[in-house]
C-alpha cells in the first residue's frame, strides 16, 4: 500500500523551474535514496513533501495516506537554547511527560476515594497506564540515551545548554530528536553531515530496521548501498527511479544512457535518411511521394523523436602528474599531543614513516585529534613532544575542512589566479569552468558561496598546484555522489604507479586522508591510522572493509606495503624490525648540518628525476652512447645517494 503519492509536480522561482512533472509513488516500508547534482532540486522536493518553508507547488499534487505522519530533517533545528541537552531531547516525549503526572494525580486520589467512586478512578488509571505504555511507558529515558549516545552525544554533553552546543552538535540533537518521534515518514537530507564513522554506523543499523518509509538524501555512499532499494534521480527537473541501491543505480544509469544514446542516433540516422530522400525528389516525377513522405516525418518528429541524452555537468578534476619526490615523504618518531596541561591527550608516542606512493587514511571519532595530527606533520602546528621531518622535494596540498584562506572578498577568479601565478586569468577561467562555475558565476566572491562551492573551489585551486603529497581533510563532506565519484577517480590515478614520460607522465603521488567517507576510505587507502578518542592513535595496514573485518595487520616501520587498485589485499608483513640505540658513525658526512645534507640529497634526486625522464624518451635510444652516459651517471647518482640517505635517517 502506498504511504506517499506524486502527480504531475511542478515548482519554480519565478522564469526558473525547478521541478517539472514529477511523479512517483512510495510504498509503506520503502527506504529510498535521493540521489543527483546539487542544485537540481532533491530538498525542494523534500520540503514540499513535508509541507514546511511555505512552499507550494506551481501544478500537481502531493497525497500523503490519511493519518500518517511525516518527519523531515531541518537544516536549521528548532531548538530551546535554554534547555540542557538532555532536556531538549526529552520534549519529544512531552505528551508521556504529561500522562505521567496525570498518574501520579490520580494515585493520590484514590489514596483518599472509596466505593463506587474509587472503581471509577481505577478505571481511569488503567486506561491511561495502558496508552502509556504504548506510548513507551517508563523505558524513553532508555531510548533517549542510545539514541543521543549512538549519534556521538556522551553523557558529558547532556547537562550542556543548547546554546553552548556547536553547530554539529546541535545538528546530531535535531536528528536524535527526529528518529525518536518514529514518523511514518522519516525524510532526512544530508543526515551524516556530522557523524563520524560510528555515528553513521549506528545511524545505519537504525534505518535498515526502521519499519516506517524513509527517503534519503545523501552523499554517503556506502550508507546509500546498505540502506535503500531503489534510487530516485533528480535531474533536469524530473525524478527518475532506479530499483536497486547505489552501486546498482550506477549500473543501471550507465545502461540507460547507452540504450538511450543508441535509440537517439538510430532516429537521427532515419530522419537524415528521409530529409536525403525528400530533398532529391522534392521535384520531378516523385515530388508527390517526397511530399507524403514529409509529412510522414514531420508527424513522426512531433510525436515519437527522442531527445539527445543529456550530458550532466560534473565538476572535471583532472590532476596534474606529480613532480618526482625522493622516497622519503614525511616521518615523526614520538610523536605526541597534549592539551590541559596534560590531562587531555589526542595522541602519544607515535612513530611513523610515510613513502612515496603510500595512500594513508586516517580515522576516528569526532575531535579525536584527526585534522591536529596532519598539522603537526607538516609543521603547521607545535606538537607536545617528538620531532617530525619533511623530506626531500616534497610539495604539499594541503584540503581544509574550513578553507580559512579564502579571503570572502576575492571573487572566485582572484583566488584561483593567486594559486596559477604568471598568467593572465584565463587559465583560471578555464579551471573555474571545469569545476561548474561559468559565465558572471566566476565573479561571486567567496564569502557569498555555500559550503559545497567553496570546496569545488578548494580543490579547483589544488588542481591548479603540482603537488606531489595531498593531504585531504573530508573532501566529499559538501560534495554530491557524483563529484564525490570523479574526485576518487581522480586520486586513484594521482596515487597509482608511476608510468608515462613528459606531459604523458601519470601516478606517483602521496596520499593523506582524513575521512568519514567509507567508500572513499575503502577505495582508496592501504595504510589507516585509527584514533580511539581516548588519546590513542595506532598505524596499521589495511583498507576500511578489513577494519570492519578484523583483518588489520600492525604495519612494519621499514616494509612498504603493496599498493592494489581499488582495494588492498590483506598484506604479508615481514618480520618488525628491532628498534636498537643508534650507532656510533664517523666520517666527512657526520660533519654535514643538516641543511647542507639535506640540499645535497635533493640536488641528486632532481638530477636523477631529469635523467629519468630523459631516459624515458623513445627518441633517446637511436644514440646507443648518451644511452650509455645517462646510465652510468644515474648508478653514480644512486651511489652517492644511499649514504645521504642513512645518514639523514640516522639523524632522524
Amino acid at each position: 500500500m502506498a504511504i506517499l503519492g506524486i502527480s504531475n509536480l511542478k515548482f519554480g522561482y519565478g522564469d526558473h523551474i525547478v521541478l517539472d512533472g514529477v511523479n512517483l509513488t512510495l510504498e509503506q516500508g520503502e527506504h529510498v535514496g535521493m540521489v543527483g547534482r546539487n542544485g537540481q532540486g532533491k530538498s525542494t522536493l523534500m520540503k514540499l513533501i513535508a509541507g514546511i518553508g511555505n512552499l507550494k507547488p506551481g501544478s500537481g499534487q502531493i497525497q500523503l495516506t490519511r493519518g500518517a505522519t511525516a518527519g523531515y530533517l531541518h537544516q536549521d533545528p528548532d531548538l530551546d537554547l535554554n534547555r540542557t541537552l538532555r532536556e531538549e531531547a526529552a520534549t519529544v516525549f512531552a505528551g508521556l511527560d504529561a500522562m505521567h503526572q496525570q498518574l501520579h494525580a490520580l494515585t493520590e486520589q484514590m489514596a483518599d476515594t472509596q466505593g463506587s467512586a474509587l472503581e471509577k478512578l481505577l478505571k481511569r488509571y488503567e486506561k491511561l497506564e495502558h496508552k502509556m505504555q504504548a506510548a513507551g511507558g517508563y523505558a524513553v529515558d532508555h531510548q533517549i540515551d542510545q539514541a543521543l549516545h549512538g549519534l556521538g552525544l556522551g553523557n558529558e554533553t547532556f547537562d550542556v545548554k543548547v546554546e553552548d552546543l556547536s553547530g554539529g552538535q546541535k545538528g546530531r540533537l535535531a536528528l536524535a530528536k527526529l528518529l525518536l518521534t518514529e514518523p511514518d515518514l522519516l525524510l532526512l537530507d544530508e543526515p551524516t553531515n556530522h557523524l563520524d564513522i560510528a555515528g553513521r554506523e549506528w545511524l545505519e543499523n537504525y534505518l535498515i530496521n526502521y519499519r516506517g518509509a524513509v527517503i534519503l538524501i545523501s552523499h554517503d555512499r556506502w550508507l546509500l548501498d546498505r540502506v535503500v532499494s531503489t534510487i530516485y534521480e533528480v535531474e533536469v527537473g524530473r525524478v527518475f527511479d532506479y530499483p536497486g541501491n547505489f552501486a546498482k543505480y550506477t549500473e543501471l544509469r550507465t545502461e540507460r544512457r547507452m540504450v538511450a544514446q543508441r535509440v537517439y542516433e538510430k532516429q537521427q540516422d532515419k530522419i537524415r535518411q528521409e530529409k536525403g530522400f525528400i530533398d532529391r525528389y522534392r521535384s520531378g516525377q516523385r515530388s508527390k511521394q517526397a511530399r507524403g513522405r514529409e509529412k510522414r516525418l514531420e508527424r513522426f518528429i512531433d510525436q515519437k523523436q527522442v531527445d539527445r541524452p543529456l550530458e550532466l555537468d560534473v565538476m572535471s578534476l583532472d590532476l596534474p602528474a606529480p613532480p618526482r619526490a625522493g622516497d622519503m615523504i614525511l616521518s615523526c618518531e614520538g610523536l605526541s599531543k597534549v592539551y590541559d596541561d596534560g590531562n587531555k591527550p589526542l595522541f602519544k608516542n607515535l612513530d611513523l614513516i610515510v613513502r612515496r606512493g603510500d595512500r594513508i587514511g586516517i580515522i576516528g571519532p569526532n575531535g579525536a585529534g584527526k585534522s591536529t595530527l596532519v598539522r603537526c606533520l607538516l609543521g603547521e602546528q607545535q606538537a607536545s613532544s617528538g620531532e617530525t621531518r619533511l623530506g626531500a622535494q616534497v610539495q604539499i596540498g594541503h584540503f581544509r575542512q574550513t578553507h580559512a584562506d579564502m579571503a570572502p572578498h576575492l571573487t572566485i577568479i582572484e583566488y584561483l589566479s593567486k594559486h596559477v601565478p604568471g598568467e593572465s586569468g584565463q587559465i583560471a577561467r578555464n579551471l573555474a569552468g571545469a569545476f561548474l562555475f561559468t559565465g558572471d558565476d566566476q565573479e561571486q566572491t567567496l564569502g557569498l558561496l555555500r559550503g559545497g562551492e567553496r570546496a569545488r573551489v578548494a580543490l579547483a585551486a589544488l588542481m591548479a598546484g603540482e603537488h606531489n603529497l595531498l593531504v585531504l581533510d573530508e573532501p566529499t563532506n559538501h560534495l554530491d555522489v557524483l563529484s564525490s565519484q570523479k574526485l576518487e577517480e581522480a586520486l586513484e590515478m594521482f596515487t597509482a604507479d608511476r608510468e608515462g614520460w613528459g606531459e604523458k607522465t601519470r601516478g606517483g603521488g602521496t596520499l593523506i586522508l582524513i575521512s568519514h567517507d567509507r567508500m572513499l576510505l575503502d577505495h582508496l587507502v592501504d595504510q589507516l591510522i585509527i584514533f580511539d578518542g581516548q588519546g590513542n592513535a595506532k598505524h596499521v595496514w589495511g583498507n576500511y572493509s578489513q577494519y570492519t573485518q578484523g583483518e588489520l595487520t600492525p604495519t612494519p616501520v621499514d616494509v612498504k606495503p603493496v599498493k592494489t587498485k581499488k582495494t588492498a589485499s590483506k598484506p604479508k608483513p615481514q618480520p618488525k624490525p628491532q628498534i636498537q640505540s643508534k650507532p656510533k658513525r664517523s666520517g666527512a658526512l657526520t660533519k654535514l648540518s643538516m641543511e647542507k645534507l639535506e640540499q645535497r640529497i635533493m640536488t641528486i634526486e632532481q638530477a636523477l628525476s631529469d635523467i629519468d625522464g630523459s631516459l624515458a624518451d623513445p627518441a633517446i635510444y637511436r644514440d646507443g652512447t648518451k644511452v650509455k652516459d645517462y646510465q652510468q651517471r644515474r648508478d653514480a647518482l644512486r651511489e652517492e645517494l644511499t649514504p645521504l640517505e642513512e645518514e639523514w635517517a640516522a639523524r632522524g
